[in-house]
Protein backbone atom coordinates (compact mmCIF):
# COMPACT_ATOMS: atom_id res chain seq x y z
CA UNK A 1 0.00 0.00 0.00
CA UNK A 2 2.92 2.36 -0.78
CA UNK A 3 0.99 3.91 -3.55
CA UNK A 4 -1.41 5.19 -0.84
CA UNK A 5 -1.43 8.63 0.82
CA UNK A 6 -1.55 8.49 4.52
CA UNK A 7 -4.63 9.90 4.91
CA UNK A 8 -6.43 6.75 2.70
CA UNK A 9 -4.11 4.64 4.50
CA UNK A 10 -5.98 5.71 7.85
CA UNK A 11 -9.15 5.58 5.82
CA UNK A 12 -8.61 2.08 4.83
CA UNK A 13 -7.16 0.95 8.49
CA UNK A 14 -9.74 2.58 10.51
CA UNK A 15 -12.64 -0.03 10.46
CA UNK A 16 -10.91 -3.32 10.09
CA UNK A 17 -9.09 -1.90 13.17
CA UNK A 18 -12.09 -0.64 15.45
CA UNK A 19 -14.27 -4.02 14.24
CA UNK A 20 -10.97 -6.90 14.91
CA UNK A 21 -9.97 -4.93 18.21
CA UNK A 22 -13.71 -4.95 19.92
CA UNK A 23 -15.49 -7.50 18.67
CA UNK A 24 -12.21 -9.87 19.60
CA UNK A 25 -13.37 -8.50 23.49
CA UNK A 26 -17.35 -9.06 22.91
CA UNK A 27 -16.04 -12.58 21.84
CA UNK A 28 -14.53 -12.95 25.68
CA UNK A 29 -17.19 -11.60 27.49
CA UNK A 30 -20.08 -13.30 25.89
CA UNK A 31 -18.05 -16.89 26.03
CA UNK A 32 -17.63 -15.87 29.89
CA UNK A 33 -21.77 -15.02 30.09
CA UNK A 34 -22.10 -18.17 28.16
CA UNK A 35 -19.66 -20.21 30.74
CA UNK A 36 -21.75 -18.57 34.05
CA UNK A 37 -19.63 -15.15 34.48
CA UNK A 38 -22.07 -12.41 33.91
CA UNK A 39 -20.03 -9.22 34.64
CA UNK A 40 -19.15 -8.02 30.93
CA UNK A 41 -23.12 -8.39 30.30
CA UNK A 42 -23.91 -6.29 33.43
CA UNK A 43 -21.23 -3.61 32.97
CA UNK A 44 -22.32 -2.91 29.05
CA UNK A 45 -19.57 -4.70 27.39
CA UNK A 46 -21.78 -7.30 25.42
CA UNK A 47 -21.79 -4.75 22.78
CA UNK A 48 -20.57 -3.64 19.11
CA UNK A 49 -20.46 -0.25 20.39
CA UNK A 50 -16.63 1.15 20.18
CA UNK A 51 -17.19 3.77 22.60
CA UNK A 52 -17.37 1.00 24.92
CA UNK A 53 -13.98 -0.52 23.83
CA UNK A 54 -11.58 2.22 23.27
CA UNK A 55 -8.33 2.37 25.07
CA UNK A 56 -6.70 5.92 23.87
CA UNK A 57 -3.34 4.42 23.81
CA UNK A 58 -4.24 0.74 22.33
CA UNK A 59 -7.31 1.49 19.95
CA UNK A 60 -5.64 4.80 18.48
CA UNK A 61 -2.48 5.92 19.32
CA UNK A 62 -0.20 2.68 18.74
CA UNK A 63 -2.02 1.40 15.70
CA UNK A 64 -1.83 4.95 13.92
CA UNK A 65 1.75 5.12 15.15
CA UNK A 66 2.77 1.79 13.48
CA UNK A 67 0.92 3.40 10.40
CA UNK A 68 2.79 6.28 10.27
CA UNK A 69 5.99 3.96 10.79
CA UNK A 70 4.99 0.97 8.43
CA UNK A 71 5.35 -1.50 10.51
CA UNK A 72 3.17 -4.08 11.44
CA UNK A 73 -0.47 -2.85 12.69
CA UNK A 74 -1.83 -4.32 16.21
CA UNK A 75 -3.53 -2.73 18.96
CA UNK A 76 -6.19 -3.64 21.84
CA UNK A 77 -9.41 -2.44 23.59
CA UNK A 78 -10.16 -2.01 26.97
CA UNK A 79 -9.88 -5.87 28.58
CA UNK A 80 -13.66 -7.19 29.19
CA UNK A 81 -13.62 -7.91 32.75
CA UNK A 82 -14.16 -11.85 33.40
CA UNK A 83 -14.66 -12.68 37.25
CA UNK A 84 -13.11 -16.56 37.38
CA UNK A 85 -14.98 -17.55 40.59
CA UNK A 86 -18.50 -17.04 38.66
CA UNK A 87 -16.84 -19.79 36.02
CA UNK A 88 -18.82 -23.50 36.61
CA UNK A 89 -14.75 -24.97 36.21
CA UNK A 90 -12.61 -21.75 36.26
CA UNK A 91 -9.26 -22.70 34.57
CA UNK A 92 -10.45 -24.66 31.98
CA UNK A 93 -13.25 -22.79 31.14
CA UNK A 94 -10.81 -19.50 31.22
CA UNK A 95 -8.92 -21.40 28.30
CA UNK A 96 -12.36 -21.51 26.24
CA UNK A 97 -12.74 -17.47 27.25
CA UNK A 98 -9.50 -16.80 25.79
CA UNK A 99 -10.08 -18.89 23.04
CA UNK A 100 -12.84 -16.93 22.02
CA UNK A 101 -11.15 -13.86 20.93
CA UNK A 102 -8.49 -15.28 18.74
CA UNK A 103 -11.47 -17.68 17.13
CA UNK A 104 -13.15 -14.25 16.94
CA UNK A 105 -10.25 -12.59 14.43
CA UNK A 106 -10.30 -15.76 12.50
CA UNK A 107 -13.90 -15.48 11.35
CA UNK A 108 -13.34 -11.88 11.17
CA UNK A 109 -10.44 -12.41 8.26
CA UNK A 110 -12.78 -14.73 6.35
CA UNK A 111 -15.16 -12.64 6.43
CA UNK A 112 -12.57 -9.92 5.11
CA UNK A 113 -11.37 -11.84 2.47
CA UNK A 114 -14.72 -12.10 1.01
CA UNK A 115 -15.15 -8.53 1.35
CA UNK A 116 -11.55 -8.71 -0.88
CA UNK A 117 -13.04 -11.05 -3.04
CA UNK A 118 -16.24 -9.03 -3.67
CA UNK A 119 -14.16 -5.90 -4.49
CA UNK A 120 -11.82 -7.80 -7.23
CA UNK A 121 -14.99 -8.45 -9.36
CA UNK A 122 -16.05 -4.76 -9.47
CA UNK A 123 -12.96 -3.55 -10.22
CA UNK A 124 -13.83 -3.32 -13.93
CA UNK A 125 -18.03 -2.19 -13.76
CA UNK A 126 -16.62 0.06 -9.97
CA UNK A 127 -12.94 0.55 -10.04
CA UNK A 128 -13.22 3.38 -7.01
CA UNK A 129 -15.37 1.01 -5.08
CA UNK A 130 -13.55 -2.27 -5.87
CA UNK A 131 -10.14 -0.88 -5.74
CA UNK A 132 -11.46 0.57 -1.50
CA UNK A 133 -13.22 -2.99 -1.09
CA UNK A 134 -9.61 -4.79 -2.09
CA UNK A 135 -7.40 -2.42 0.30
CA UNK A 136 -9.76 -2.35 2.81
CA UNK A 137 -10.34 -6.27 2.99
CA UNK A 138 -6.51 -6.94 3.16
CA UNK A 139 -6.14 -4.84 5.87
CA UNK A 140 -8.93 -6.71 7.63
CA UNK A 141 -7.16 -9.62 6.95
CA UNK A 142 -3.94 -8.56 8.42
CA UNK A 143 -4.71 -6.79 11.20
CA UNK A 144 -7.31 -9.76 12.55
CA UNK A 145 -4.55 -12.47 11.60
CA UNK A 146 -2.34 -10.14 13.65
CA UNK A 147 -4.15 -10.06 16.04
CA UNK A 148 -4.84 -13.79 16.47
CA UNK A 149 -1.62 -14.54 16.08
CA UNK A 150 -0.12 -11.89 18.60
CA UNK A 151 -2.87 -12.89 21.24
CA UNK A 152 -1.85 -16.73 20.95
CA UNK A 153 1.42 -16.56 21.93
CA UNK A 154 1.84 -17.69 25.77
CA UNK A 155 3.18 -14.87 27.24
CA UNK A 156 0.72 -13.63 30.00
CA UNK A 157 -1.42 -11.88 29.80
CA UNK A 158 -1.98 -12.62 26.55
CA UNK A 159 -4.47 -15.19 25.43
CA UNK A 160 -1.89 -18.04 24.40
CA UNK A 161 -1.03 -17.77 28.32
CA UNK A 162 -5.04 -18.38 29.59
CA UNK A 163 -5.03 -21.22 27.44
CA UNK A 164 -1.42 -23.20 28.69
CA UNK A 165 -2.83 -22.14 32.47
CA UNK A 166 -5.65 -24.84 31.66
CA UNK A 167 -2.75 -27.81 31.42
CA UNK A 168 -0.12 -26.61 33.80
CA UNK A 169 -0.60 -27.69 37.58
CA UNK A 170 -2.54 -25.31 39.96
CA UNK A 171 0.92 -24.51 41.71
CA UNK A 172 2.72 -24.28 38.02
CA UNK A 173 0.13 -21.96 36.42
CA UNK A 174 0.26 -19.71 39.35
CA UNK A 175 4.16 -19.71 39.19
CA UNK A 176 3.77 -19.34 35.58
CA UNK A 177 1.01 -16.06 35.68
CA UNK A 178 3.51 -14.23 38.08
CA UNK A 179 5.08 -12.59 34.60
CA UNK A 180 1.76 -11.03 33.77
CA UNK A 181 3.00 -7.69 34.87
CA UNK A 182 6.00 -7.60 32.76
CA UNK A 183 4.33 -9.47 29.93
CA UNK A 184 4.15 -6.19 27.95
CA UNK A 185 7.81 -4.94 28.05
CA UNK A 186 8.99 -8.82 27.09
CA UNK A 187 6.46 -8.05 24.21
CA UNK A 188 8.20 -4.82 23.57
CA UNK A 189 12.13 -6.43 24.21
CA UNK A 190 10.52 -8.99 21.18
CA UNK A 191 9.98 -6.72 18.91
CA UNK A 192 13.07 -4.03 19.44
CA UNK A 193 15.12 -7.39 19.08
CA UNK A 194 13.82 -8.27 15.61
CA UNK A 195 11.86 -11.61 17.57
CA UNK A 196 8.52 -10.68 17.24
CA UNK A 197 8.05 -10.15 13.57
CA UNK A 198 9.42 -13.27 12.26
CA UNK A 199 7.63 -15.44 15.10
CA UNK A 200 4.40 -13.93 14.53
CA UNK A 201 4.58 -14.08 10.00
CA UNK A 202 5.33 -17.78 9.98
CA UNK A 203 1.70 -18.41 11.39
CA UNK A 204 0.07 -15.47 9.86
CA UNK A 205 1.37 -16.26 6.37
CA UNK A 206 -0.26 -20.00 6.66
CA UNK A 207 -3.44 -18.76 7.86
CA UNK A 208 -3.41 -16.09 5.12
CA UNK A 209 -2.60 -18.90 2.50
CA UNK A 210 -5.23 -21.07 4.08
CA UNK A 211 -8.19 -18.36 3.91
CA UNK A 212 -7.05 -17.06 0.37
CA UNK A 213 -7.83 -20.94 -0.82
CA UNK A 214 -10.72 -21.07 1.00
CA UNK A 215 -12.66 -18.34 -0.59
CA UNK A 216 -10.56 -18.27 -3.56
CA UNK A 217 -8.21 -15.38 -4.03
Amino acid sequence: MNELSLMQTIAIWTLPVIFAITVHEVAHGWMANRLGDPTAKMLGRLTLNPIKHIDPIGTVIVPLALLMLGGIVFGWAKAVPVTMQNLKRPRQDMAWVAIAGPAANLLMAIGWALVMKIGESLQHSLPEIGVFMVYTGMAGISINLILLVLNMIPIPPLDGSRVLSAFLSPKLAWQYNRIEPYGFFILLGLLLLGVLTPLLFGPYNLLKGLIFSLVGL
